[in-house]
C-alpha cells in the first residue's frame, strides 16, 4: 500500500484489519522484525514550505533525504544535525526519507554542538492507530503544554503514528572546517583528549574516535576562525601528542565516513551503546573481556557513542549484548542492536528493556496513540 496524500492515509489506517509494517525507503529495518501488510510512505512526497531567511523548512515526510539536503544547499544551508545514511552500514538500497530521519531521531557527529535530530524539530502531521489526523507544533519554536507530540513522535520509530509532514529549523553551512588528529592514545586518555577539546572555547563541532583509535576532532566556521582555532587547540591538546591537520575536502570525507559508520559494514552484527563518556572505556573493556573475535569499536560524541561491530555466532553474541546491557544498565546507558540477522533480533530485545515505571507509561502512550496495536507492533519490544 501506498497512499498518494494523508487523507488516503488515514483511511487506509481506519480499514486496516491488521498489523501494519510502516517503511519510508526501507533504508533503515532496524528493530524487532514486523509481521504486517507493508504500508509505504513514499507517495507523501514534496517540499511545502521553504523560507530560507526564516530558516525554516517544511516537507512531506515521505520525501527523500537526498532531494530536502539539494535544496538547502542551493541557498548554503543544512539540516544541521547531519543525520546518517544507514545504507552502507545495513547493505541496504532505496532513498532515505525524511520521516525514516524523525522517526528514529537519527542524529550524526555534530549532535554535540547543535543537538539531536529532535532538538531542530518545529513540528509534526501524522495519522495514529485509529486513522485520526493530528497535528503538533508549528513553524517556530514555542513552549506547549500537555503531550510534546514534536518530542514524542521523533523517535518513535512509527509505533505511535504514521508521519505525513514533518517541519524543521535549518541552518547556514560553515565556509570552511578541518580536522585534527590524534594517534596512539588508549581509550581513556582517547576521551581524555576528547574532553579537553570540547571543554575549550574553540567550538568543537565533532569529536570521535576511528576504529584504529585516532581521535578526531572538527572545527567549523569561516576560514580565519578555522586557522586560529586549530592553532590554539592544538596547544590545549600539546599534552596527548602532536596533532595532524586535514584540510577542509579531507576533513569531509572522513566525517562522512564517521557518521555512516562506514568502518563497520562488513561486520554482521553492529551493537550501538550510549552512555556518558566517562563510561565509554568501561564500556571498551566489557567487549574485550567477551573474547568475541574481531570486534571492533568506533565512537562519537565526545565517546559516550560508541559503535561495536562484530561478525562472531549468534550465540556468542547474545552474551556480549548481555554483557553490555548489564554494565550499561549500572551506569545509566543503553544498547540498541543495529544491524543483527533475523534471528538474533528475535533472541534478545533490539532497544533496552525500560524499567518498569517507564515501561508502564510507554505501553500506555501505545494504547492511547495505537489502541489496536496495528502499527509496527512489536518492532521497538513490548
Amino acid at each position: 500500500m501506498r497512499p498518494e496524500s494523508e487523507t488516503d492515509l488515514a483511511e487506509v489506517i481506519r480499514a486496516a484489519p491488521g498489523p501494519l509494517r510502516i517503511t519510508g525507503g526501507g533504508t533503515r529495518p532496524i528493530g524487532a522484525p514486523v509481521e504486517g501488510a507493508v504500508l509505504e510512505t513514499g507517495g507523501l512526497s514534496g517540499i511545502t514550505l521553504y523560507e530560507p531567511a526564516a530558516l525554516t523548512l517544511v516537507v512531506r515526510a515521505g520525501t527523500p533525504l537526498a532531494e530536502i539536503e539539494a535544496a538547502l544547499a542551493e541557498q548554503n544551508q543544512r539540516l544541521a544535525f547531519e543525520p546518517m545514511d544507514h545504507r552502507k552500514l545495513l547493505g541496504t538500497r532505496g532513498a532515505p526519507t525524511i520521516g525514516g530521519v524523525v522517526a528514529g531521531n537519527v542524529s550524526g557527529p555534530r549532535r554535540i554542538w547543535v543537538g539531536a535530530c529532535r532538538d531542530h524539530m518545529l513540528g509534526v502531521r501524522f495519522v495514529d492507530g485509529n486513522g485520526t489526523i493530528l497535528k503538533n507544533g508549528g513553524r517556530v519554536m514555542k513552549n506547549v503544554t500537555g503531550y510534546d507530540l514534536v518530542k514524542l513522535m521523533t523517535g518513535a520509530y512509527g509505533t505511535l503514528g504514521v508521519l505525513t509532514e514533518v517541519s524543521f529549523k535549518v541552518l547556514p553551512r560553515p565556509e570552511t572546517c578541518a580536522t585534527l588528529v590524534l594517534r596512539g592514545l588508549d581509550p581513556t586518555r582517547a576521551v581524555a583528549a576528547m574532553a579537553a577539546a570540547l571543554g575549550s572555547p574553540y567550538e568543537v563541532t565533532g569529536a570521535a574516535t576511528q576504529v584504529s583509535g585516532a581521535v578526531c576532532l572538527r572545527l567549523e566556521g569561516f576560514a580565519d576562525s578555522v586557522a586560529y582555532r586549530v592553532d590554539a587547540l592544538q596547544r590545549v591538546l600539546a599534552d596527548f601528542g602532536a596533532a595532524e591537520v586535514l584540510d577542509a575536502a579531507a576533513s569531509a570525507a572522513l566525517w562522512t565516513e564517521l557518521q555512516d559508520v562506514v568502518a563497520l559494514a562488513s561486520h554482521d552484527t553492529v551493537l550501538r551503546v550510549s552512555v556518558k563518556p566517562s563510561d565509554g572505556p568501561g564500556v571498551q573493556a566489557v567487549v574485550e573481556a567477551a573474547r568475541t573475535d574481531g570486534a571492533a569499536v568506533q565512537t562519537d560524541w565526545g565517546g559516550g557513542l560508541l559503535w561495536i561491530g562484530t561478525s562472531a555466532p549468534d550465540r556468542d553474541c547474545v552474551g556480549l549484548i548481555d554483557d553490555l546491557r548489564a554494565h550499561c544498565a549500572s551506569v545509566g546507558g543503553h544498547v540498541t542492536v543495529i544491524k543483527a540477522s533475523a534471528h538474533l533480533r528475535r533472541a534478545v530485545p533490539v532497544f533496552q528493556p525500560e524499567p518498569a515505571t517507564l515501561a508502564t507509561l510507554s505501553s500506555g502512550l501505545r494504547a492511547r496513540f495505537d489502541p489496536r496495536g496495528i502499527l509496527n507492533p512489536g518492532l521497538m519490544g513490548a
